[in-house]
């Protein structure tokens, strides 16, 4: 058995996915050396801690995988091809599963701890499914000590899964439910999942064992559609048919959602079969009950139900819930002061373009029960988090960096303005504005299509006035 204190260096594979993330930085904050194969490391850099240690590489070439886990004491492997209009995934996984097995073996790593999926291994599983299945086979069958945990949908933000009965809650007032909406399955939130990846090192007894991990309900997915338009404070209604299709299924969905329908079809197939923990060791080995699915729904996205009393932020949303315009302009002038002209942004100084619309979008904020146009900032002179700035709240603030501001009218949903400034050379620096808008439920993508003309225009107008602002001034 590996004791923890013989752990110094591990290898994370999949560093940059919804779990590799969080993972990553858990295994940092507990002093771990981690090194991560990635394949773009200007891409990784942004995604995760300056602390990690980049290795440019791609899991399906073995020396890669060799090179990368030469000291590596662990392997998390957390690497999982979905498919993309093509059939090859299957093969992909075989290919990086032992390329991952025959590289620990070579460098001695003492353990690849690996996240599969729940499901029986059985004829009628999911092509997805007996894939998961396969990875975990073919890692123990070389010689490699291995703990394999398997979960079913893991709860929070970029889980695929997850993300799809959000969108799908969220966007559809009436949803037409086949068959698999009513297949069981045993939810876990992404914290818990990765509090026992990390917890495992200090249990030598999960060494070699093959892991269910599952939250303490069980549920069907339209109870999870249920509980999550609860936590969303959204009306649903669950219209159940006899008959549709994955193929069909996954169409509504590439239709209505982010999702395309490849991967929705990759999904769904997986939806028809019951995901239910097959053994207890996970109750046996560690001390700690995950949290219910409910709990889960309302710490995420219950943050987006304005009726909880809590505060927004939008490093809980993912991505693909956010409409987005961004707009870039360069300055003739060094960053500092471009970042001076943002300072000034709101109350007497206004918001260097089309003031007018601002106001009139305050007079109609107040008709519909909304504060208004609120004028005014906390502080003149400087810029906090948490101040006030005419309708909107400082979010985030850097010096030279970014403002960024949560809106504080009614918008059907929430939004963001975030003003960002970077060094260019040549004395020359560049302006990024960009809006992030939430819709909340059928209304809020409708106040989008609206406003959405009127955003770019006014955007666009204030980048331009700013950079000029900022150009001239650097000249007097």
């Amino acid at each position: 058995m590996i004791k923890t204190e013989e752990v110094k260096s591990i290898l994370v594979l999949g560093a940059t996915g919804f779990v590799g993330k969080p993972l990553t930085e858990n295994l940092l904050l507990k002093g771990y050396s981690v090194t991560c194969l990635v394949r773009n490391p200007d891409k990784a850099r942004q995604l995760l801690p300056s602390e990690v240690i980049l290795q440019e590489g791609n899991a399906l070439n073995y020396s890669d995988v060799l090179n990368a886990s030469r000291k590596a004491d662990i392997i998390y492997y957390l690497v999982h091809s979905i498919p993309s209009g093509e059939k090859k995934f299957e093969k992909l996984d075989i290919d990086i599963a032992r390329n991952t097995a025959m590289a620990a073996k070579e460098n001695k790593v003492k353990r690849i701890i690996y996240l599969g999926g729940l499901g029986k291994k059985d004829s009628r599983s999911s092509s997805h499914l007996k894939s998961r299945h396969e990875v975990g086979d073919i890692l123990r069958q070389s010689d490699n000590h291995v703990t394999e945990f398997r979960a079913a949908v893991i709860a929070g933000k970029g889980g695929l899964s997850f993300e799809m009965i959000h969108h799908l809650v969220n966007r559809l007032p009436v949803m037409i439910c086949p068959k698999w909406v009513y297949t069981r399955t045993q939810p876990i939130a992404l914290d818990d999942v990765v509090r026992y990846l990390v917890h495992c090192l200090d249990i030598p007894d999960s060494q070699d064992k093959v892991i269910d991990i599952g939250g303490p309900d069980v549920l069907s997915y339209g109870e999870m559609m249920t509980q999550l338009s609860d936590a969303l404070g959204l009306k649903r209604y669950l219209l159940k048919v006899p008959v549709l299709t994955p193929r069909l299924s996954s169409y509504w969905v590439d239709l209505v959602t982010p999702i395309d329908a490849s991967y929705a079809r990759t999904l769904i197939e997986g939806l028809r079969y019951e995901t239910i923990r097959e053994n207890d060791l996970a109750d046996k080995l560690f001390d700690f009950i995950p949290a219910i699915f409910k709990k889960t729904a309302e710490v995420y996205p219950g943050v987006l139900n304005p009726n909880r009393g809590l505060v927004p932020t939008i490093d809980k949303i993912d991505n693909s819930h956010l409409f987005t315009i961004q707009l870039e302009r360069k300055a003739k002038c060094p960053v500092n002061k471009l970042f001076n002209i943002l300072m000034d942004v709101g109350s007497d100084k206004g918001w260097y373009y089309a003031n007018w619309l601002w106001k009139f979008r305050g007079f109609i904020d107040r008709l519909i029960g909304g504060i208004g146009y609120r004028k005014g900032r906390s502080n003149e002179k400087e810029i906090n988090i948490n101040d006030q700035i005419d309708f909107w709240r400082v979010e985030e603030y850097r010096q030279f960096e970014i403002i960024r501001l949560r809106a504080e009218m009614k918008i059907f949903g929430f939004g963001w303005l975030e003003l960002k400034t970077f060094v260019t050379g040549d004395n020359c620096s560049r302006l990024k504005i960009s809006s992030f808008y939430y819709p909340r439920g059928v209304f809020g993508y409708i106040y989008w299509l609206i406003t959405y003309p009127f955003h770019i225009i006014v955007f666009n107008g204030m980048a331009r006035a700013i950079t000029k602002k900022a150009s001239q001034e650097s000249l007097n």
